[in-house]
């Protein structure tokens, strides 16, 4: 076969240099046709589009042909023409064709019909071959681009946090352990607690459930950081909005205060649904055909809405009136509870069909670290709440002080000797701060309209599920 530069399909079916010859190599899609011609239909993941290769049967041959089933990968050479059929302005005609791999077609499992996505993990190796699959990991990869480029311009420093940490930054004991010790053969102390003095660290260590601490640590010295990596929760949840293994986005800012983090969230969340609506329309379009029809009416409808702020306190009435109307919710309305789902798409949805900024939670639900208010209640959080998600991002203004910051971390359980360093930060230059965290497939979610957040990571990590 002659030595052509590969073509990707994204620029084949952009180009206008028709009668030139190119290359291009992918998976076939289909191959239907005739006895004197066939046409092939190719990806190679560029795209959400496919190009059609033309074939003179007689010239290849059926029993050449016959192997170049859904799933088989092929290079092509032939000139590119303009299509004579509808849906593609471009095809190929082919004149010289390598066959790579085939796929047998009575054990491929992506034939030409629709799967379930509750089908497609089981065969998540092979889900991204599918169009919506696609889709949705070249969405992924873009609103990473446009995390990095939105900090990057605005003068903020990307800081890696470690993955392994002995401190558990939310004090809910959520963490997955990482150890080397013999499990068979635990030591114990007098106290019949394990004796982890001689494990790898010399203590206890899990995997960190959230960078945000130490990117406090790094904002005291830098002033506007963020981290974008890999946390974990150990949470036994089977909710299609609960993954073991995600990734967290986590500004933190010197000098800021709550005020100032709500205008960042919203700015932030703001520019990462334009991006994907300036780079992946073709994606974008496809999923709003076939997955969920609102998707870009959605879209556009939260760039166009100013985000109301609204006090917790303020929320509670509201929902305790739907209460009082008829509304009912599958889980209790009370001042001091932490508000479900079904409570944050209501406010949403039903009551100010925009996104909304709830702030001043009462400080029981909330973590040791957020900044008090004067009321001796509340403090100042601020969960961002979009429609179809409910949270998606949560933040706060912490704690500068550093007498209240010790006496709330061991009201709330929090041993201040695994997190001395982090009182440090107030004990030596401490200066207000906030930040907040977005769950990337959370976002993810929203940008591509699916259902379970187990669709939007390349391998879901949940209970009872570690495969691939």
């Amino acid at each position: 076969m002659e030595a052509i530069k590969r073509t990707k399909i994204v620029d084949v079916l952009k180009s206008k240099a028709f009668g030139t010859t190119v290359n291009v190599k992918g998976w076939v899609r289909t191959r239907r046709g005739s006895k004197q011609v066939n046409f092939i239909t190719l990806n190679d993941g560029s795209t959400i589009h496919n190009v059609q290769i033309v074939v003179d049967v007689e010239t290849w041959g059926e029993e050449f042909l016959k192997p170049i089933t859904t799933g088989a990968c092929i290079s092509v050479n032939g000139i590119l023409v303009e299509s004579q059929g509808q849906g593609q302005e471009a095809e190929i005609q082919a004149r010289e064709i390598q066959l790579y791999g085939t796929a047998d077609s009575s054990a491929y499992p992506l034939q030409k019909k629709g799967h379930s996505f509750e089908f497609l993990r089981e065969i998540a190796h092979l889900r991204p071959r599918t169009n919506t699959f696609g889709a949705i990991f070249r969405i992924r990869h873009h609103m990473a681009i446009a995390i990095h480029t939105f900090f990057h311009d605005r003068g903020f420093f990307y800081v890696h946090t470690p993955v392994i940490t002995a401190s558990d930054c939310e004090g809910a004991g959520q963490m997955f352990q990482v150890t080397t010790l013999n499990l068979y053969d635990l030591k114990k102390n007098e106290k019949g607690a394990i004796d982890y003095s001689t494990d790898f660290f010399g203590k206890q260590a899990g995997l960190t459930v959230s960078g945000q601490l130490e990117g406090e640590l790094a904002a005291m010295a830098l002033g506007a950081i963020y981290t974008f990596g890999p946390t974990f929760r150990a949470e036994n949840s089977n909710t299609p909005r609960h993954l073991a293994e995600f990734w967290m986005v986590e500004p933190e800012v010197a000098f800021n205060e709550i005020a100032d983090n709500m205008q960042l969230a919203e700015d932030f969340i703001k520019y990462c649904i334009q991006w994907a609506l300036d780079h992946c329309m073709d994606d974008i379009q496809f999923l709003n055909k076939m997955v969920d029809k609102e998707l870009i009416e959605r879209l556009n409808f939260v760039l166009k809405q100013d985000f109301i702020r609204l006090p917790y306190t303020e929320g509670i009435k509201i929902l305790e009136e739907a209460v009082a109307n008829g509304h009912t919710f599958e889980y209790p309305v009370f001042w001091g509870a932490d508000l479900a789902s079904e409570h944050e798409r209501y406010l949403v949805e039903n009551h100010f069909k925009c996104p909304v900024i709830l702030t001043d939670y009462p400080k029981e639900i909330k973590s040791f670290y957020m900044k008090q208010n004067d009321d001796g209640k509340t403090v100042r959080a601020m969960d961002v709440l979009f429609p179809k998600i409910g949270e998606i991002i949560g933040g706060s203004q912490r704690e500068e002080d550093f007498e209240k910051l010790s006496l709330h971390a061991k009201e709330m359980g929090v041993p201040t000797k695994d997190i001395w360093w982090y009182l440090d930060t107030r004990r030596f230059g401490t200066a207000p701060h906030a930040g907040f965290g977005l769950g990337f497939e959370r976002l993810l979610l929203f940008v591509t309209g699916m259902a379970n957040i187990r669709d939007v990571i390349p391998f879901p990590r949940t209970p009872n599920n570690c495969e691939f």
